[in-house]
C-alpha cells in the first residue's frame, strides 16, 4: 500500500504522465494516489500540492500535449505474440520508445541503418538473461521479443523490452531537479549502479554507455534499471557505437576502438555519480551551482578520484571498499527517501 509521503513524492518525481500512468491500470493509480493525497483525506504537508500536480498529469494523459492528434494505435502480430502499440514516449537520438501493453515498451530504430544497435542490444540481453544471477536481473531491462517489421516499404529490427514500473526518471532529470544531492543520497544510487554493471561483468558484457539518461532511479523504493544496451558489446571487443553528445566521456583508448573493459564502465559510472554529488570529473573540488565547497568528505573525494583516474576491472570489488568507506564517514546504513 502507498503511503502519503511515497504518492507525494511518485507526483513529484514524474516528468510525463506516462511516468505515473504508463502501466495496464492507469485508472487504478490515479485512484490509489488520489486516495493518499486528496485535501479531504490528509493534511500531510505538499499533498495539496501533490493532489493538484496528480489531477494536471491525469488531465494531460487524456489529450494531445502538441495540440495535435495522438499516434494511431498499431496492432503488431509476431511468432511471440500481438502487440498493440501506442503513442511515442521518447525519442533518442537513435530510437524512438513506443508505449505498448502489459508493461512493455516497443524500441524502434529511427533509420534501418540503426538496426545493428536494435541487434546488438537483444543479443547482450539474452547473454545477461541466460548467464546473470536471476536475482540481480531486475537491474536490468528484460527483452520480450526481437523481430523484424516491414513498414512503408522499410525493414527495421524491433525490439520489445520490460518496462521500468511507475516512479523511475533518470539521472539526468534528478540533476534536473536536485543539481546536488547529498553524499548519502548518491551512495546508494552508486552502490545499486555498481551492482548493474558488476552483474553485466559477471556475463560477458560491457554495457559502453553508462550515462544519466540511461540510468533509471525510483526516489522513493531505491530502485534502479540500467537501460539501453545498444552500445554494448562482449568484453574485450571495441566499441561500434558511441553517444555522439558524450563523445568527451570517453578514455582515449577507448575512441583509439581499443578494447572496451570493465573499466569502461566503471568509470562512466563513477563520472555519473561524481556529476550527482556537484563534483568535477577529476573528483577534486565541487563544480556548478549551488555546489558548497566542502559538502563532499575528503575520504570521498579522493574516492572518487582514484576511481575515475584508475578505474578498476572489478566492481564488486570496488563496491565492497566503497562499503568500508561509508561505514567509516556515516555508520551504519539508514534508509533515506530522495526528496526531489
Amino acid at each position: 500500500m502507498t503511503t502519503t509521503a511515497e504518492a507525494i513524492a511518485l507526483v513529484n518525481a514524474a516528468v510525463t504522465p506516462q511516468n505515473l500512468f504508463g502501466g495496464d491500470a492507469p485508472h487504478r493509480t490515479y485512484r490509489r494516489l488520489a486516495r493518499c493525497l486528496h485535501p479531504d483525506l490528509t493534511t500531510a504537508p505538499g499533498a495539496p500540492e501533490a493532489f493538484a500536480r496528480l489531477s494536471a498529469l491525469w488531465a494531460a494523459l487524456h489529450r494531445d500535449p502538441a495540440g495535435e492528434h495522438a499516434e494511431p494505435e498499431t496492432v503488431i502480430t509476431t511468432p511471440g505474440g500481438t502487440y498493440r502499440i501506442g503513442g511515442t514516449l521518447h525519442r533518442g537520438a537513435t530510437a524512438a520508445l513506443r508505449a505498448c501493453e502489459q508493461d512493455m515498451l516497443l524500441k524502434l530504430p529511427l533509420s534501418p541503418a540503426d538496426n545493428d544497435l536494435m541487434r546488438r542490444e537483444a543479443a547482450s540481453l539474452r547473454t545477461l538473461e541466460r548467464e546473470g544471477d536471476p536475482l540481480l536481473l531486475p537491474y536490468v531491462p528484460r527483452l520480450v521479443e526481437s523481430f523484424r517489421h516491414r513498414a512503408d516499404g522499410v525493414e527495421r529490427r524491433v525490439n520489445v523490452i520490460s518496462r521500468a514500473p511507475d516512479g523511475f526518471l533518470t539521472l539526468e532529470e534528478v540533476r534536473r531537479r536536485r543539481p546536488v544531492l547529498d553524499p548519502r543520497d548518491a551512495a546508494w544510487i552508486w552502490r545499486r549502479l555498481l551492482v548493474a554493471v558488476g552483474t553485466a561483468h559477471r556475463a560477458g558484457v560491457v554495457h559502453g554507455a553508462v550515462f544519466g539518461q540511461h540510468v533509471l532511479v525510483h526516489p522513493v523504493e531505491h530502485g534502479l534499471v540500467l537501460v539501453d544496451w545498444s552500445q554494448s558489446v562482449p568484453v574485450g571487443s571495441p566499441l561500434t557505437a558511441l553517444v555522439t553528445r558524450r563523445r568527451a566521456d570517453y578514455p582515449p583508448d577507448v575512441l583509439a576502438r581499443g578494447p572496451a573493459t570493465e573499466a569502461l564502465d566503471i568509470r562512466l559510472a563513477t563520472r555519473c555519480v561524481a556529476a550527482l554529488m556537484g563534483v568535477r570529473p577529476d573528483g577534486l573540488a565541487p563544480s556548478g551551482p549551488g555546489a558548497p565547497a566542502g559538502r563532499v568528505p575528503g575520504p570521498m573525494r579522493a574516492f572518487l578520484r582514484g576511481s575515475l583516474l584508475a578505474p578498476p576491472r572489478d566492481a564488486w570489488r570496488l563496491l565492497a571498499e566503497l562499503d568500508e568507506l561509508l561505514d567509516d564517514l556515516y555508520g551504519p546504513r539508514t534508509y533515506r527517501p530522495l526528496h526531489l
